[in-house]
């Protein structure tokens, strides 16, 4: 989702809670990861891998001139033969400590398996910063998090993933090297992109 998708987007949302909900949630996300210069490590669960919300934060990271927001993708199996970036296990969130940030989306229940990594990587130091679909027990483990109950009449976690990578990325130093530069070139493209046609979801 492009920056006009995103803006349309928050015109359609503005009067919910949900564009605020998510510019707070990536403010928290920016505030972890700054002190440390990154050590963001992205989880899912076993039936869910956030591909998206990774992508978009490398995205982000790149434009914003932030390189903090990059995640580690952390996946419950990794397949021999796999790209170095494509095979951190689970294993990884036992190193986690002081420094580091543990996102986890989880749409539906984390499993207990998760939900213990996840407790001793924040027993550890770790901030632990948690976009769900409303399960108890991982939002008491979470320092902050931002819920989306299954079934919403709004919009769907995958919709809020997007709307948190962006506001993630938003307000980043302007003196970064390149990042005045490539800001003019996202504007230069807007006028394109307005006129081509929506896609079939978000």
């Amino acid at each position: 989702m492009d920056a006009v998708r995103v803006a349309l987007l928050r015109e359609v949302l503005a009067g919910t809670q949900w564009p605020g909900d998510a510019r707070r949630f990536a403010g928290s996300l920016r505030r972890s990861v700054a002190p440390a210069g990154g050590k963001l490590l992205l989880v899912g669960t076993e039936g869910y891998e956030p591909w998206h919300m990774a992508a978009h934060l490398v995205d982000e990271a790149a434009w914003s001139g932030l390189p903090e927001l990059a995640p580690t993708l952390v996946r419950h199996r990794v397949r021999p033969g796999e790209p170095p970036h494509l095979s951190v296990g689970l294993g990884r969130l036992a190193a986690a400590g002081r420094g580091h940030t543990v996102l986890v989306v989880a749409p539906r229940e984390p499993g207990e398996g998760l939900l213990e990594r996840v407790h001793d990587a924040r027993r550890a130091g770790a901030t632990v910063l948690s976009l769900d679909g409303g399960d108890r027990d991982l939002g008491a483990l979470a320092h902050d998090a931002l819920s989306v109950p299954d079934g919403g009449a709004e919009l769907d976690l995958d919709t809020v993933q997007h709307l948190v990578s962006a506001a993630a990325g938003e307000n980043g130093p302007p003196d970064r090297r390149g990042s005045r530069r490539r800001f003019r070139d996202r504007l230069a493209g807007l006028a394109d992109r307005l006129t081509a046609p929506p896609p079939s979801r978000w």
